[in-house]
């Protein structure tokens, strides 16, 4: 009797090959063979695959697109700070002028004053001489999105980014 049933168990566990019949209404074609027990297991195989796809795809946006807000905004940085360094008014007012520039380019695209940095170097004597070439490097370091800060203080999970402009000062520029 128990080798009855558990034959009888192995014949329910057998998947069979079944031909449907022609319904109005459904998608299966009068005469198509599928394997019966499958109904509905598309949808979970098409849930799990997107899941698969999807998330790493979302995350590569997420990355993707901090790491562009870290180009613009070392670009802008450079660039702002440069320009508002050869036109103070002093020489005393142009790095405050220059810092206060950057950290609203670094700020406008979401970074701290603790992850940015500027640089300053002047070719020439005094800095806001005629003719003058001021050089502004910008940096930043972008962290990785999602990664929590646990990870991050083991492995350095940022990426640096930096941006650098040469500024002019005018040459028809009287002397501060």
């Amino acid at each position: 009797m128990s080798a009855l049933l558990a034959g009888t168990w192995r014949d329910t566990r057998r998947r069979r090959m079944v031909r449907c019949r022609g319904q109005a209404g459904t998608s299966r074609r009068a005469g198509e063979l599928r394997i019966a027990g499958e109904g509905g297991s598309a949808l979970v195989e098409f849930v799990f695959l997107a899941v698969l796809v999807v998330v790493p795809l979302l995350y590569l946006v997420l990355t993707l697109s901090r790491l562009q807000a870290g180009a613009y905004a070392v670009s802008a940085a450079a660039r702002e700070a440069g320009r508002a360094y050869v036109t103070a008014d002093s020489a005393d007012a142009a790095p405050r002028r220059a810092e206060a520039a950057a950290r609203l380019a670094f700020e406008d695209q979401g970074f701290s004053s603790t992850q940015s940095r500027l640089d300053l170097s002047c070719h020439g004597s005094p800095c806001l001489h005629p003719a003058a070439r001021v050089t502004m490097v910008a940096s930043v370091r972008v962290p990785l999105p999602l990664v929590p800060a646990f990870a991050r203080a083991v492995i350095p999970l940022e990426i640096s980014e930096s941006a650098s402009h040469v500024a002019v000062v005018d040459p028809f520029r009287g002397m501060p």
